[in-house]
């Protein structure tokens, strides 16, 4: 009798471990897995594009962000998996800026930069800069993970139409496009008072500058505008039409190794969509109702992080 009791236990709870499997899932595993920032319910998902299941949601009204704080992180507009896909760092056009961990959604950090922020960034040694649009710049914040939001130093350096940022881990500068040219920046390297100082500008066809990431495994920048989308050859400071791409009003690009098709995100409806195309405008992923802004790829980023890293804090 004991030990049916025992066997008893041991099942209970191996399925309370199996269950938890399932609502935690290894993120960092997934074969092909994209990662959206959707709009319809200001929230950030993980779906498994093979089985077409989202497998990973996080909403700020149901995390450890104050109430009163919500509102900063109304319609997400950019999310991206950094170290080692362990965690999502997440932009909204309400201000707010966040770094979630993905195993137990927790946010470790957050912040406010307000005026349309669109996209943020890691910097080497963990601080967080972000881009906003509609105040015309970017924030460098320093990520007190002991002390937020109230009282974090943060850093506007100005940037016209801010609305991307890239930090380039193999000539250890910032990128980021404004409204008619593409900026690079260099980091102080200071934790507890960190700044950027402009480096280069280079003049950019066309006005708008959007989406700015990394082309996979390549030394080069996916980079669009109103009309157009390009490569950005960083060596080369060269910029090239990725002709066989589509071009108009593309808000994000994202590509990856062999089997992973270029995806991209062309509004249907204002700014958002139901669907994540590929190079080609097939469609690979829809969900009816979602108001799809950007999507990436769930793969290791190695032009931000040559060597690799994981979670850490500047002290």
């Amino acid at each position: 009798m004991k030990r049916l009791s025992l066997f008893v236990v041991f099942c209970f709870l191996l399925t309370v471990l199996c269950k938890a499997g399932e609502k935690h899932p290894r993120v960092a595993s997934c074969d092909k897995c994209i990662v959206i920032a959707e709009q319809s319910e200001n929230r950030i998902v993980i779906v498994d594009i093979q089985s077409g299941k989202m497998i990973w949601e996080w909403r700020p009204d149901r995390s450890n962000v104050q109430p009163d704080h919500v509102k900063w992180f109304s319609n997400p507009s950019e999310a991206k998996v950094v170290y080692n896909r362990h965690y999502v760092l997440m932009t909204a056009s309400g201000g707010g800026v966040a770094l979630i961990r993905i195993a137990d959604k927790k946010v470790v950090f957050y912040a406010y930069a307000g005026g349309n922020t669109h996209s943020a960034e890691l910097l080497p040694d963990g601080n967080i800069v972000s881009a906003s649009s509609t105040g015309n710049f970017l924030t460098v914040f320093k990520t007190d993970t002991d002390h937020f939001p109230d009282g974090v130093y943060a850093k506007k350096i100005p940037i016209e139409f801010g609305h991307n940022v890239v930090w380039d881990g193999w000539r250890n500068k910032l990128w980021s496009v404004g409204m008619s040219s593409i900026r690079s920046f260099r980091y102080n390297h200071n934790c507890a008072a960190p700044d950027l100082v402009s480096d280069t500008t280079i003049a950019m066809p066309g006005t708008e500058g959007h989406d700015l990431f990394p082309v996979y495994g390549q030394q080069r920048l996916w980079l669009t505008n109103a009309s157009n989308v390009y490569y950005f050859d960083v060596i080369l400071q060269k910029l090239t039409p990725a002709d066989r791409v589509l071009q108009d009003n593309i808000k994000s690009v994202s590509s990856g190794p062999a089997g992973f098709p270029t995806i991209v995100i062309r509004p249907k409806e204002s700014w958002w969509t139901d669907e994540v195309l590929d190079a080609g405008a097939n469609i690979i992923f829809q969900h009816k109702g979602w108001k799809i802004y950007k999507a990436r790829w769930v793969l290791p980023d190695t032009f931000s992080n040559p060597e690799g890293f994981d979670f850490h804090i500047c002290k």
